[in-house]
């Protein structure tokens, strides 16, 4: 059985909530229901995730937790036969909306998946790539200069900076995954959301990926999907916990993992389910 995690105490609210704190939300999702063809994956999905903060989707695999997660940027339009009822509104627009424009949405939106996926470019053209097709740099100097903002975002600068026009192929694991987050944040979006973005890595690895996103929020609304319950609890202010496509229970981290409103939650949470 794993432990249980204990987090500093924080004030408990008087009821716990499944859509999430108080306040204007940089995302919400409104009676979501998601289908592949005529399989439900996701049913009537509510929830208020709010800016400048981590979010962390938990749950046994199947769940449905990255499913909702890509219902954010609408990366699930590219599978066939997909369809969603309800509405994601991001900044108060609901982004299924007919006038919506999913390439500015995606700039807005940024993701990292779970594989790291470097270009077979160099250092440097990984992360201006979106930059030139974009055409969000006007001269080479300017481009240059976004580049080495993003990787020091993505804490990779002082690695990378003598070798930026080598091959992105011959960086290790963790630092392919690192260029990856560089090369979303190039762009500058709003939002980032990463699909288990560390499940591939060592224990060292890791943890650079868990530095950088707390650090990230700072300037950016996280979302993450995680299977390591003790990654959510070091690194998010929030956490979902799905099961079967429903949302269980969402509220603060530190109350998720020690006084959860739910039975199901608490049985995930300390192992014995899952």
């Amino acid at each position: 059985m794993s432990p249980t995690v204990t987090l500093p105490p924080h004030p408990v609210p008087a009821r716990p909530s499944r859509t999430g704190p108080a306040g204007a939300p940089k995302i919400e999702a409104e009676a979501l229901s998601f289908f592949y063809g005529p399989k439900q994956a996701l049913h009537d999905i509510s929830v208020r995730i709010q800016p400048n903060v981590v979010t962390a989707f938990i749950g046994p695999s199947g769940c449905g937790k990255s499913t909702f997660l890509r219902t954010l940027n609408r990366m699930n339009d590219i599978v066939p036969g997909a369809r969603v009822d309800g509405q994601v509104r991001v900044d108060g627009q609901d982004i299924y909306g007919p006038s919506v424009d999913v390439v500015a949405l995606r700039r807005k939106v940024g993701m990292v998946f779970q594989k790291s996926n470097p270009f077979p470019k160099s250092i440097f053209e990984n992360v201006a790539y979106g930059l030139r097709i974009n055409g969000m740099a006007t001269s080479r100097s300017e481009l240059a200069g976004r580049v080495e903002e993003s990787l020091k975002q993505a804490a990779l600068w002082d690695e990378v900076k003598d070798r930026l026009h080598e091959s992105a192929l011959a960086m290790s694991g963790g630092q392919q995954q690192r260029l990856c987050i560089a090369r979303a944040l190039a762009i500058r979006p709003e939002i980032l959301l990463m699909d288990e973005p560390a499940s591939a890595l060592d224990p060292i690895a890791t943890q650079r990926i868990e530095e950088l996103v707390y650090g990230l929020k700072r300037d950016y609304t996280i979302v993450i999907v995680t299977h390591n319950m003790q990654q959510a609890a070091r690194v998010s202010d929030h956490t979902a916990f799905f099961w079967l496509g429903k949302l269980v229970e969402f509220d603060r981290t530190d109350k998720i993992f020690t006084a959860p409103a739910e039975k199901l939650t608490e049985d995930y949470v300390t192992g014995r389910f899952g």
